[in-house]
């Protein structure tokens, strides 16, 4: 089912009240949110809601003829289902107003899928008014997680709870169902103040504010950390100071944030006010999601973006741009930026070296420039970056520069702002340049990485994607800064931390890991009790054998409240394989291969148990059983190939490690090990081939350029393989081994 939940609360909590009871002393503020997106995030499919085009319109993509109508006054479309045929479904609710609305189909199981098919809202002169396809270069087939029928584009988990108050999701695992319910259908004025009850008590009483309500009589969320701060420009100051400091907890940003953020869920979501690593694992600066020196590349919405910016660092929050009842900014154009900017300084082409009053002299065009999400969508970078064209000549990240001068090059760009600013502006050093070096595994990269973590001038999310690095090729210089991350003030950074302790064994890891299982911060005590998953309980006192198994409990019940997701099912069969409940963790690997036949990770994991256990038939019947449901997932393939390896079908690993490879040449393992099986079958001379292209690729890894040497001298070709050594040297140049290699080959040479 799906609907408006009774409130539920623990006995002297508060419950919801609904946003009608706030219009009785806050009528300005329910007046501005009226209307609002976080209002109309959501609705009931009426003819006051659905704004799309239902007279009989068609729109064809992929040689599917969609058609939308209605009937007996409710809203349908006819359009390919889960099987592929063209069938009729039942709009349900909007989903969003403005720039596009989507629509709600109902499916068995409580489940609500989004339409792939949207509306666009914009006017007709700006390209709207028109029906559009949501993946518009991608034809998105039946059975595809992508395919609006599928898993990824189920509004249960992936929208609900940012599009309604008091979202609880509710998934029946051992039905397979959801039983998900709201107090209001919208985002409403408790999705950010918390439950309101008591403060509605309160206000209709009459009473004196009482100390059990809190610093604003009641609510769960006090937004209270601006209270007495003005931005104020002191004498000769260009941009304008906090008379307070930012507090440690950030309320507002991290109340905003747990919409716009790319994060997964811990569980379902709950607990207003608390920072928002206690209900969701925040994405870091990944490079599939952000560009190397941290701009926006995929849908990342705001909040990590925002985390890297000296605005957020000075204490700016976001109700100092936007109102937060309206969402529409305080101002219009550069007035928004004079507000703490100086305009006589900035809002000049003495600053911004463009026609006044042009698009160029806009503020927000050098320093939030837009990226377009889901076809007519433009979104701002919220970090608010000064532009760094030579940057993209150096990482190839986009520039603001060469986003509106498209026929110039960003080395032009480059001498452009040198010209303007001096040789200084070009050379000064952005993390971007060290997270690409530490990526690419460049000489001297681990060191930068290494500085960046140190730095405390640096955001949080920069330092804790650096730990995320380094752990990558944990090794004794490294692991100082892990432990030094492990007890930084930033949750991020602790968590990015204990990520990075995968590598060492149990005994370590409860040296370093254990005090973080009772970490105030949610996602934190999650990570270390996965970490901790292989520590023999019996081996521990009593007291912290007792810490750990709430642990344990914990990780359990977050993991059973999102088990609808394939991820969830496999990352709680690999909490339970390292526990040594092999036969639980076995049935929870099938039941995630029964649920989710095309989630490759858990037919690879549910194998690898097998190869544990002794038993690779096992393990061969369920990889081939894959490989016939998603033939063309590397994963599989790679660990098909290493199995038929273990089986001496050297042959057959050589083919299916190849297609691995040729599938994801980003993984320079897949490409190394397939060249290796190309040696054990006697062709060298293509085991070569395929590492000096993966040398092109991944110029800096060791494994690659060892093989590459050791090859070539085989073949008899010392010229080439010194020339190898000499460069693993340079990026290894106090491993012992490179040295002895390249001296090897040198006397051979000689």
């Amino acid at each position: 089912m799906i609907g408006i939940a009774m409130p539920v609360a623990a006995a002297g909590a508060a419950s919801f009240a609904g946003s009608q009871s706030c219009t009785e002393c806050h009528q300005q503020e329910y007046g501005e949110w009226s209307g609002s997106h976080h209002d109309l995030a959501m609705q009931v499919a009426t003819e006051a809601t659905v704004l799309g085009n239902f007279a009989d319109a068609t729109y064809t993509a992929y040689g599917v003829r969609s058609r939308f109508f209605k009937k007996n006054g409710d809203y349908y479309v006819s359009t390919e289902g889960p099987d592929g045929a063209l069938q009729d479904f039942k709009i349900d609710y909007t989903f969003g107003v403005y720039p596009l609305q989507q629509y709600l189909i109902a499916f068995p199981g409580g489940r609500y899928q989004a339409l792939g098919l949207a509306w666009d809202t914009r006017p007709k002169d700006q390209g709207g008014q028109r029906w559009f396809h949501l993946y518009p270069n991608e034809h998105i087939a039946p059975g595809d997680v992508l395919h609006w029928t599928e898993i990824n584009q189920n509004w249960n988990y992936m929208c609900a709870d940012c599009h309604s108050t008091d979202l609880r999701r509710q998934f029946d695992f051992e039905n397979d169902r959801y039983e998900t319910v709201w107090s209001e259908i919208d985002v409403s004025c408790e999705a950010c103040h918390g439950p309101g009850s008591k403060h509605v008590a309160w206000a209709r009483a009459g009473k004196a504010p009482s100390a059990s309500y809190g610093p604003l009589n009641g609510l769960e969320v006090s937004f209270d950390e601006r209270k007495d701060r003005r931005w104020a420009l002191e004498p000769g100051a260009v941009s304008a100071a906090p008379s307070t400091q930012p507090t440690a907890l950030r309320t507002e940003v991290e109340t905003c944030g747990r919409c716009h953020s790319r994060r997964a869920p811990l569980g379902d979501a709950g607990g207003s006010g608390k920072p928002i690593l206690d209900n969701y694992r925040v994405a870091l600066l990944t490079d599939d999601l952000y560009h190397a020196d941290g701009q926006i590349k995929d849908e990342v919405y705001v909040y990590g973006s925002f985390l890297q910016s000296k605005m957020y660092r000075a204490g700016v929050t976001c109700s100092d741009c936007h109102n937060p009842h309206s969402l529409k900014l305080k101002a219009e154009g550069n007035k928004l930026c004079s507000r703490c900017h100086l305009s006589e300084a900035f809002d000049t082409p003495a600053h911004h070296f463009h026609t006044s009053g042009t698009a160029g002299s806009q503020c927000v065009a050098c320093h939030a420039p837009e990226s377009t999400y889901m076809v007519v969508d433009p979104r701002r970078d919220h970090s608010f970056r000064i532009p760094r064209p030579d940057l993209s000549a150096a990482l190839g990240v986009p520039n603001a520069c060469s986003g509106c001068h498209a026929d110039k090059t960003a080395e032009w760009a480059a001498n452009k702002v040198v010209e303007w600013h001096g040789p200084a502006r070009g050379q000064s050093p952005h993390y971007g340049e060290v997270l690409a070096a530490g990526r690419r595994g460049e000489p001297g990269g681990e060191q930068q990485l290494m500085g960046i973590t140190r730095d405390p001038t640096q955001p949080g999310i920069v330092r804790a994607t650096a730990l995320d690095i380094l752990g990558r090729t944990l090794n004794q210089d490294s692991f100082a800064a892990i432990h030094r991350g492990l007890q930084d003030e930033d949750a991020l950074v602790r968590l990015a931390a204990l990520g990075s302790l995968e590598a060492v064994g149990p005994r370590e890891r409860v040296r370093f890991a254990f005090p973080l299982v009772e970490d105030p911060v949610r996602a934190v005590r999650l990570e270390a009790a996965r970490l901790l998953a292989p520590v023999p309980l019996e081996a521990l006192p009593a007291e912290p054998r007792k810490t750990l198994v709430a642990a344990f409990a914990e990780y359990e019940k977050v993991h059973k409240a999102i088990a609808d997701r394939p991820e969830s099912l496999t990352s709680l069969a690999n909490f339970y394989r390292d526990r040594g409940e092999m036969e639980i963790a076995e049935a929870t690997y099938r039941e995630a291969i029964r649920r989710h036949p095309s989630f490759g990770p858990a037919y690879v994991n549910l194998a690898d148990l097998y190869r544990f256990q002794g038993r690779d038939g096992k393990g061969e019947e369920i990889l081939r059983a894959a490989l016939r449901t998603a033939p063309e997932q590397a994963d599989i393939l790679h660990a098909y190939g290493l199995l038929s390896i273990r089986h001496q079908r050297y042959a057959e690993a050589a083919k299916r490690l190849g297609q691995a490879a040729e599938l994801r040449p980003d993984i320079p393992r897949y490409a190394y090990i397939h060249a290796l099986a190309l040696q054990k079958i006697g062709d060298a001379e293509n085991a070569l081939v395929v590492l000096r292209a993966a040398h092109h690729r991944h110029p800096n890894d060791r494994d690659i350029l060892i093989a590459l040497a050791t090859m070539s001298r085989d073949r008899g070709d010392l010229e080439s393989a010194v020339k190898y050594a000499k460069a693993l040297v340079k990026l290894a140049p106090t491993e012992p081994e490179a040295r002895q290699l390249l001296e090897s080959l040198q006397a051979q040479q000689r």
